[in-house]
């Protein structure tokens, strides 16, 4: 995400004006994305969540680029975005999914409230806002794991996983928004990765109708004994 906002000379930039393809990313739910857009371009700004020399990619650096994040995931599961910051990429991702159930995780306290803010504003009821740093244990506690964790630009795939690990339900995924570094990281990390029971990591692209598609790198998170027993219990319950 991008940092605090510049000033000087560049500064006074425009916002990109809502690009043809986002109709097919967004649908229906179009204005809704393009009045997150305008929040993020305002308010965003103002309070140093993104900096102005974003806002003429905003489209198709950031909404978008989340947005297309929903052709890794299946109907109907529910997901952790951690490190959300100014929403990125959950709110984009809830607007274009309204089937899934999305969970922001962020540690500081303006960030929470805009996002408790635009959340409200949007009407995203599939939405929730939790404080606190992904790895703390009261932020554990708040939240059940997920079927899929992402997020973007948070850190290394090695500090990622860590993190994201006890987020994510037995055979659930980890589906992070890389760079061109994905493959590297991944060789790099993937036996540590593999110590956090995040196993197949791989290399995605999606969003290929854009300019630049997004690139991820997702794995699968291994089925524990416990896993195993409460599946197994269910199953006999049902």
């Amino acid at each position: 995400m991008a940092g605090e906002p510049e000033s000087g000379p560049g500064s006074n930039t425009e916002t990109e004006p809502t690009p043809p393809i986002a109709a097919a990313i967004f649908g229906e739910r179009l204005d809704l994305a393009e009045k997150y857009a305008s929040i993020l371009s305002e308010e965003g700004v103002l309070r140093g969540l993104i900096g102005p020399r974003e806002l003429p990619q905003l489209w198709t650096r950031h909404l978008m680029n989340c947005a297309v994040l929903s052709e890794a995931i299946d109907e109907d599961l529910t997901v952790i975005d951690i490190g959300s910051g100014a929403g990125l990429p959950g709110i984009p991702l809830a607007i274009a999914r309204p089937d899934l159930a999305i969970t922001l995780i962020e540690p500081l306290l303006r960030r929470t409230t805009f996002l408790d803010e635009v959340v409200t504003e949007l009407g995203l009821k599939n939405v929730t806002v939790v404080r606190g740093r992904a790895e703390e244990k009261a932020v554990l506690k708040a939240v059940q794991p997920a079927d899929v964790v992402t997020s973007r630009a948070v850190a290394p795939l090695e500090r990622l996983a860590k993190w994201s690990a006890p987020l994510i339900r037995g055979g659930g995924r980890l589906v992070a928004l890389k760079g061109r570094s994905a493959a590297d990281e991944i060789a790099r990390d993937r036996e540590k990765v593999s110590g956090f029971g995040i196993r197949d990591l791989t290399v995605e692209e999606c969003g290929t109708m854009l300019e630049t598609p997004t690139t991820l790198i997702t794995g699968r998170r291994i089925e524990s004994a416990k896993d195993a027993r409460k599946a197994r219990r269910a199953g006999r319950r049902g």
